[in-house]
């Protein structure tokens, strides 16, 4: 059994992704790690080489692309992200194909429930595709969001021969002909850093961003640097943020403790609006029977699951 890795990025460095972190958390499961390195305007490409000569262990395949930022049609829907995945995902030769996304960290603790899972799954042609727990991280390493504002679950892992393919915004996958793939849960979790990195960083990273999804800034925007989605991009205390306490993968210890910048959940005010009242009626319901009503599910999820305890 091979098993490739996979994943892109694009202006990591600026951007403040944890990349790298990301990069060494996946590379002691797999056989080869495919990297899509979208041409920008800093050091990330220069940083993917480093990291393939110092510490790829002879895996690590990069290649350079170009983003077609200049075509308004895939500036919509967050369309490229899916494209560029999938630029990576077609170079993949494993039976099994694992992604992260560049905010995306493996545990070290959870490599060994993940290999025993794939052990026990892979003659067993049913099963399409892995299914992980997700911590979503906010403001400041210590905190983290759990709300139905968030996805508890996604499609991390896939059987090649079931033909993937990323769709929409990267955040799943889906087959060719756009059913849903069987998947089972792997007992393992993502640490997602997406929404913990500097402020500065926070709103570079925003404003590109919510270009992919929603097209060109207005003149007024680019000139102050505004996203499309306002201030959103600015840490605040709003109903499912909770303290952490539990630890983090140990490839993020170095950053955690370079932390830049200060965030203190418990001496945020509180921002609550009407518009608020249902989604913490249905969390409540989900805390009471561990029922998650009217949830989403971009798979199909077969019966049983490996017990990461």
């Amino acid at each position: 059994m091979k098993i490739s890795g996979f994943t892109l990025v694009r202006n990591g460095t600026s951007f403040d992704y944890p990349y790298l972190e990301s990069l060494r958390s996946l590379l002691p499961l797999v056989d080869e790690l495919i990297i899509n390195v979208g041409r920008g305007d800093d050091d990330t490409w220069e940083q993917i080489q480093k990291f393939a000569t110092n510490e790829g262990q002879g895996k690590v395949i990069p290649f350079e692309s170009d983003w077609q930022l200049d075509q308004p049609e895939k500036k919509r829907g967050g369309l490229i992200l899916s494209e560029q995945t999938n630029a990576a995902l077609l170079r993949c030769t494993g039976d099994w194909c694992f992604y992260l996304q560049a905010d995306e960290v493996l545990h070290e603790a959870d490599l060994p429930i993940l290999k025993k899972t794939l052990e026990r799954v892979h003659t067993d042609p049913k099963v399409e595709g892995l299914l992980f727990n997700y911590y979503h991280f906010y403001g400041s390493f210590d905190v983290i969001q759990e709300s139905r504002s968030t996805y508890r679950r996604e499609v991390r892992a896939v059987r090649r021969n079931s033909q993937p393919k990323s769709v929409g915004d990267a955040q799943s996958f889906r087959k060719t002909d756009g059913s849903k793939l069987s998947v089972i849960l792997s007992g393992a979790r993502v640490f997602h850093y997406g929404w913990v990195r500097k402020p500065s960083a926070m709103k570079e990273k925003t404003f590109f961003m919510d270009q992919l999804y929603h097209g060109d800034p207005s003149k007024k925007n680019l000139a102050n640097r505004t996203p499309h989605t306002g201030e959103n991009y600015r840490y605040k205390r709003f109903w499912g943020l909770k303290p952490f306490r539990e630890s983090h993968p140990s490839v993020m210890k170095d950053r955690i403790e370079q932390k830049g910048w200060h965030w203190d959940l418990a001496r945020s005010p509180f921002q609550v609006s009407l518009g608020d009242s249902k989604k913490i009626a249905l969390d409540c319901i989900e805390k009471l029977t561990g029922i998650r009503l009217f949830e989403y599910r971009s798979y199909r999820l077969l019966g049983g699951f490996f017990n990461r305890k």
